[in-house]
């Protein structure tokens, strides 16, 4: 095939699914640029990682694709008042960032070269299609699903993955992820440049890893998620006690990998537990913000559908016959909550035997503290103080405030009200959060 009739096959696909950049379903009066503006942030939320992730397959390179997904959106910022909006707005930034990317590959001289190397890849596609069997199981062709193990490959930090999972995979603005991590917006932007950077040193590839690798390379993905899902449900400083939008971006991108990974347990686990754990987010606080426990929640207000959706994920992933992994373990401790009428009629022996089998994988101190917790429920809070005292000496916990507020409220519960405030005001120093400092200086004075 020659290089003109490679490069007229390109444009001429490009045109068919998307229209040529300027054209529309209808002859377009000109519309205001602020609620294109709109439509062009909504159509990124959505199309972003599809377009990046086409980009990247495109050009060979990460940190090029998101910026020649970036020069798309501003033209289409500048044409789309006056000529409307395409009909397919998602193939019309790809389609004009790959016509960005030829116009450079021109530029540098190296046009014919890559040209050439985009028809052999096709071929190749071809052959392979053709000589392939009609399912494999270990072949996973979807970019949006290639750009999520970029984003959270290990060479990066968590931060950096976290940022670059938000920015690049979520479709959120710097301003977007800076606001939501309480972090100047430059910050952000750093950590993407340099995790770009970062990734571009390390040569990593745009590929899923070979299955072989994949539980591990998984592990890092939906670690990332459920990172940023847990800062959500429970802010770790600020103002706020949650935020919320923070968990849903998260359960988003979580759906997205369980859809396309539907063999893989604990991606089946995750999406469990954060639907069955956001079901309860509509009673979790009033309506000036406070924090509401799970004892004073008005259950009526827990979203069912939610509920129904993490029952179903958590069937499926069981369904699969591997086991509980952690994910999903956790996400059974949530069903007996969500399916409880009410903090007593809670099945605790239940929660404490799904902890023991959770400890035992993860190894967590966090995870004891929370197990000591379900003891309290089930057998005391004598029992239970005796597992918190231990934990005393554990490193990971110096510093936070959990280990002296599950120690106050047992302490609470023994009538040892002295020592139930000297730890309820130590914990109430120890966390960057305004609205738990709140809850537990009102627990040290009585009024929790």
């Amino acid at each position: 095939m020659s290089h003109e009739t490679e490069e007229r096959r390109i444009d001429e696909e490009s045109v068919r699914r998307s229209g040529a950049p300027g054209e529309v379903s209808a002859p377009a009066p000109a519309v205001d640029p602020a609620l294109v503006a709109e439509r062009v942030a909504a159509v990124w939320r959505i199309e972003s990682p599809r377009i990046v992730g086409a980009l990247t397959r495109f050009v060979g390179d990460f940190a090029q694709a998101e910026d020649l997904a970036q020069e798309a959106l501003a033209e289409a910022l500048e044409q789309w008042p006056a000529e409307g909006v395409p009909r397919n707005p998602g193939a019309w930034l790809t389609a004009v960032a790959k016509r960005r990317a030829i116009d450079g590959w021109r530029r540098r001289e190296r046009y014919e070269e890559r040209v050439a190397a985009i028809a052999h890849d096709l071929e190749a596609e071809r052959a392979a299609e053709a000589e392939a069997p009609p399912y494999d199981p270990d072949r996973i062709d979807d970019d949006v699903l290639r750009l999520v193990f970029v984003a959270c490959h290990p060479v990066l930090s968590r931060e950096a993955r976290v940022a670059l999972t938000l920015r690049v995979v979520g479709g959120l603005t710097s301003e977007e992820v800076a606001r939501m991590f309480l972090v100047p917006v430059a910050t952000v932007q750093q950590r993407v440049v340099r995790a770009k950077k970062t990734l571009a040193e390390a040569g990593v590839a745009f590929e899923v890893p070979p299955r072989a690798e994949l539980p591990e390379r998984l592990d890092a993905v939906l670690g990332v998620l459920y990172l940023i899902f847990t800062e959500g449900h429970a802010a770790s400083g600020g103002e706020d006690w949650m935020r919320p939008e923070l968990s849903r971006e998260a359960l988003r991108l979580a759906r997205i990998v369980a859809a396309l990974l539907p063999r893989e347990p604990e991606a089946q686990g995750l999406v469990a537990l954060m639907e069955l754990a956001a079901a309860r987010f509509p009673a979790r606080t009033d309506a000036e913000g406070n924090a509401v426990l799970l004892a004073d929640q008005d259950r009526s207000r827990w979203d069912l559908g939610a509920i129904a959706r993490g029952r179903a994920a958590l069937e499926r992933a069981d369904a699969i016959g591997r086991g509980r992994g952690p994910y999903a373990l956790q996400a059974a401790i949530a069903l007996e909550h969500d399916r409880a009428a009410s903090v007593e009629d809670t099945d605790w022996a239940a929660i404490v035997a799904v902890y023991d089998a959770l400890a035992e994988l993860s190894g967590s101190p966090v995870v004891a503290l929370n197990r000591a917790v379900a003891v309290s429920m089930a057998d005391g809070p004598a029992a239970a103080l005796e597992l918190v005292d231990a934990l005393a000496g554990e490193p990971r916990l110096a510093l936070s405030h959990l280990l002296p507020s599950v120690r106050g409220e047992l302490l609470a519960r023994l009538g040892r009200d002295e020592e139930a405030r000297a730890e309820f005001e130590l914990a109430a120093e120890r966390t960057q959060n305004a609205r738990e400092r709140a809850v537990l200086l009102a627990k040290a004075s009585g009024r929790g």
